[in-house]
């Protein structure tokens, strides 16, 4: 019964509540004394992590982001001109719910990218899509879409 179990779950792609109850059969012990329902909500809470990290994950790939970054490294000193509550703001997500584009400028090393980056890393952690592109590209990409009308 409990290979027969297994099987179903990871049919029905239920692989975080097999990978718990496998757990939870490999130490009797500790939820035999848990209700059915306490056991059940471990187990679909389980799964419900497990697929919040597989879309964080696929969002992260989507994003194409060119650094690992993150809102909370980002670096204030006064030669960047980037004020935090600019930041804050961004790291909101309003403009990801609006449907809004971020376009960020600046001169050469100024840390761009990595502003860019890291409101990206931020939006996906949140579990909103972004796509992270740098000018030249986008413009290629642009140019190739209106040459064959997409």
């Amino acid at each position: 019964m409990p290979h027969t179990l297994m099987k179903q779950l990871t049919e029905m792609k239920l692989t975080g509540m097999a990978a718990a109850l496998s757990s939870q059969m490999e130490q009797p012990g500790t939820y035999e004394e848990l209700s059915f329902r306490e056991r059940l909500a471990l187990l679909v809470t389980r799964e419900s992590l497990e697929r919040d990290q597989r879309k964080q994950k696929r969002l992260l790939q989507k994003a194409r982001l060119r650094l690992e970054a993150s809102v909370h490294d980002i670096d204030y000193q006064p030669a960047r001109n980037l004020e935090r509550s600019r930041i804050a703001q961004l790291s909101q997500n309003e403009w990801v719910v609006r449907g809004q584009n971020l376009l960020i400028t600046g001169p050469c090393g100024c840390g761009k990218t990595y502003v860019g980056c890291a409101l990206g890393n931020n939006a996906c952690q949140q579990g909103y899509s972004v796509q992270y592109w740098r000018l030249s590209r986008l413009l290629v990409e642009l140019t190739h879409s209106r040459a064959d009308g997409s």
